[in-house]
């Protein structure tokens, strides 16, 4: 079953069309990008456009700040608390790479 818009829709592309809507669009006679993954290609895009990147490297990330944290500080408190959640992102990534 069509969308009950389809024939709407349909005009107003035909309206664009015949108005040169689609003329001279960037990469207009240019062959696709490759694409490694045509499933999910969409929302990689979004994904990519909006800076979301893989969980172990923002876990990883996370974990070279804590690291440059322990190096910087001299309090015997805050550098057990700064391991233990150094250890508790180490067994985050061991995890996510896990899985794959």
């Amino acid at each position: 079953m069509d969308h009950p818009l389809i024939d709407l829709i349909n005009a107003r592309i035909a309206a664009a069309e015949k108005d040169g809507a689609f003329d001279n669009l960037e990469g207009a006679g240019k062959p696709l990008p490759k694409c490694d993954d045509p499933e999910n290609a969409v929302m990689t895009r979004i994904l990519k456009d909006n800076g979301a990147v893989p969980e172990v490297v923002s876990l990883s990330r996370q974990l070279a700040d804590l690291r440059a944290e322990l190096r910087d500080t001299g309090d015997r408190t805050k550098r057990r608390d700064i391991i233990k959640d150094m250890s508790m992102i180490e067994a985050r990534i061991e995890i996510a790479r896990k899985r794959g």
